[in-house]
């Protein structure tokens, strides 16, 4: 399960990962962002925040949480991972490699400063 909320005012979208990742919770958040996406161009960022990823319903939950992340990927100018994991520090550069936006890692309860780290020079995607 995935929670999620879409900041239309910075066009950042915050998701909180809370149980295993099912088709349907990509399917939910693609709803709400597809349009914002369409009408603005693209999200500013996104913060994830996760204390331990909590995996998959199934393997076709894991296939399309990748093809989510491919159809998306280019819209994102930044990702913030805000966790304690010990994958972490593989995920900000590995990630790196197969996404367009600049990932960067926060410690748990850094929440406010990967906030501050999405939103520099906002208004250049909000002008």
């Amino acid at each position: 399960m995935i929670e999620h909320n879409l900041d239309k005012n910075t066009a950042v979208l915050y998701i909180k990962p809370t149980a295993a990742l099912s088709q349907n919770d990509f399917d939910k958040v693609a709803s709400e962002v597809d349009p914002f996406i369409q009408e603005h161009g693209g999200l500013r960022g996104v913060l994830l925040e996760v204390d331990k990823f909590p995996g998959w319903e199934d393997f076709p939950a894991a296939i399309h949480h990748f093809r989510f992340v491919k159809d998306h990927h280019k819209q994102v100018e930044k990702v913030a991972l805000v966790t304690d994991s010990s994958l972490a520090y593989i995920a900000e550069h590995v990630v790196d490699h197969f996404v367009s936006a600049e990932v960067k890692h926060f410690a748990s309860g850094e929440v406010e400063k990967a906030i501050a780290w999405l939103l520099v020079n906002i208004s250049k995607m909000l002008s």
